[in-house]
């Protein structure tokens, strides 16, 4: 039997629980690995977590600045030399551009690293599609990617993402929202068709639970709508109503909703509230003027009605909720758009996974020590087009 072959079955009969210790089976058998370990990217994406059983004793290590930090940043394997002439060789984790974390397997030499790259890269790519499969029935890779205990409101936003990026032929995404740990309103939501991308950038009002609560039953109308198969103008108006039955008016929720046509670069766009977006094209970076309606469950049976605009190939749109540019320096200085604009050109040769957080690493010096008062969510979109 081929060998990938053999990895690929191994991972797929195995359970849930037990992807980790098949891979190490497997590998070994088929190509002599040494040592196989799994880490997950945790919530902050500021380290790896090794997948082990509770309690954890393995260390971390750091996105930044290590080995499988490397293979992670770059979406490519690394191989790193090891003592006794072994290699260590680091394999992204990845499913359709959602990066999830890092297969590191160390190897007799590095001859045979080569010999077998890519189809270790393969069985990487297998084993990201199997953890995701996975994470219905087990919370062990959840639990690999905490490296501090969520608050519950956090714990809700975070099970209401499709994912921290992704990518088509057409487009790529990238979001993340800060602090990771403690989030309690502002969220993001994307859906694609053959034909169409949706997203929605939100950006909730209140605090802990109740602001999460107002998040979820938002954000679970506009998907309601939305696989209804209806306008993003009539998902908005039901979303509205659905908000606006349950709170009368007290709480309200403000979103930014956009439909791109893959085919043509048109998009429709409806700005109900607070989250901005902002476009490099050519080097230059410009807020988008959009016309502004009222926030989500204000008033009782509100309209909307979406604005089109247009997407060329090689623009990048960055979308930020108001925890970001209205967050203040120690000094009371807004950060306002053009220290915006100056960290989204600064960026502009990341891949548009990697910019949200540089952003807001920005943002977090801008900041300064002082504990954020807001959610800070960035969602970057580059547009490749067909």
């Amino acid at each position: 039997m081929n060998r990938f072959v053999a990895a690929e079955r191994a991972l797929r009969r195995a359970a849930p629980h037990a992807l980790p210790d098949a891979a190490r089976r497997v590998l070994a058998d088929h190509y002599a690995a040494e040592s196989v370990e799994l880490f997950m990217a945790d919530y902050g994406l500021s380290v790896l977590q090794p997948v082990s059983e509770l309690p954890y004793t393995q260390e971390s290590v750091s996105v930044h600045n290590s080995p499988a930090g490397r293979a992670f940043g770059a979406q490519e394997p690394y191989v790193e030399a090891v003592q006794d002439g072994r290699v260590r060789v680091h394999l992204p984790v990845t499913v359709r551009g959602d990066r999830l974390g890092v297969l590191s397997v160390t190897l007799p030499d590095e001859e045979r690293a080569r010999d077998c790259l890519g189809e270790l890269t393969d069985v990487a790519e297998v084993l990201g599609h199997e953890l995701v499969v996975a994470e219905r029935d087990t919370d062990l890779y959840m639990q690999a990617r905490r490296k501090d205990r969520l608050t519950l409101a956090a714990e809700m936003q975070w099970h209401l993402l499709p994912g921290r990026s992704c990518a088509r032929p057409e487009y790529e995404l990238g979001a993340q929202l800060e602090p990771a740990y403690a989030i309690f309103g502002d969220n993001f939501d994307w859906s694609a068709t053959a034909d169409h991308l949706m997203l929605y950038v939100t950006n909730g009002m209140g605090e802990g639970i109740e602001a999460s609560l107002l998040t979820s039953l938002a954000i679970n109308a506009l998907r309601n709508a939305r696989r209804a198969g209806i306008p993003i103008a009539d998902q908005a108006a039901l979303a509205d109503q659905a908000v606006y039955a349950h709170y009368r008016g007290r709480c309200y929720l403000s979103v930014l909703m956009l439909d791109f046509e893959l085919a043509t670069g048109r998009a429709w766009v409806v700005d109900a509230g607070s989250p901005q977006m902002l476009r490099l094209r050519d080097g230059t970076v410009e807020r988008i003027p959009l016309e502004a309606q009222l926030p989500l469950g204000m008033f009782e049976e509100t309209d909307y009605v979406a604005q089109e605009f247009r997407v060329e190939p090689g623009d990048r749109l960055v979308f930020v909720s108001d925890g970001v540019h209205e967050v203040a320096s120690p000094g009371g200085e807004t950060y306002g758009d053009s220290a915006l604009a100056r960290a989204i050109t600064s960026t502009r040769l990341l891949p548009a996974a990697e910019v949200p957080r540089a952003l807001l690493r920005e943002l977090s010096g801008h900041r300064g020590r002082t504990l954020p008062r807001d959610d800070a969510l960035v969602v970057c979109l580059d547009w490749r087009g067909r």
